[in-house]
């Protein structure tokens, strides 16, 4: 494995929810960003985020991590969720907040 994947990995599982997108979650640097940090202050949950214009290994790495071609990229307890295109679908379905709910994540304080 190498040390971005490591990298990655250690991130991924320090967090309950991890987001890996562009900008902050103070100043999104994309819509698609925008609307999945949208979603998570939605829901409540505590989250952390990963800026991918601040480390390119990260932003290229992560694409590999997951097999996903996109940022933003949502992580919950460890596994890949998918991006803003799915998170949009499963919010409004109704079953992130059901997935958040079984995998126990806290809520933001």
């Amino acid at each position: 494995m190498s040390d971005t994947n490591d990298r990655i990995s250690e991130i991924v599982n320090a967090n309950d929810v991890t987001l890996f997108m562009k900008g902050t979650a103070l100043f999104p640097q994309c819509g698609f960003s925008s609307r999945a940090i949208a979603i998570l202050d939605h829901l409540g949950v505590a989250y952390e985020t990963v800026d991918v214009l601040q480390d390119p290994e990260i932003r290229n790495g992560v694409k590999e991590f997951s097999d996903w071609p996109t940022i933003p990229q949502l992580y919950v307890k460890g596994e890949f969720v998918g991006g803003s295109d799915i998170m949009m679908e499963m919010f409004e379905a109704g079953e992130l907040l059901q997935l958040l709910d079984e995998k126990q994540v806290a809520k933001a304080s």
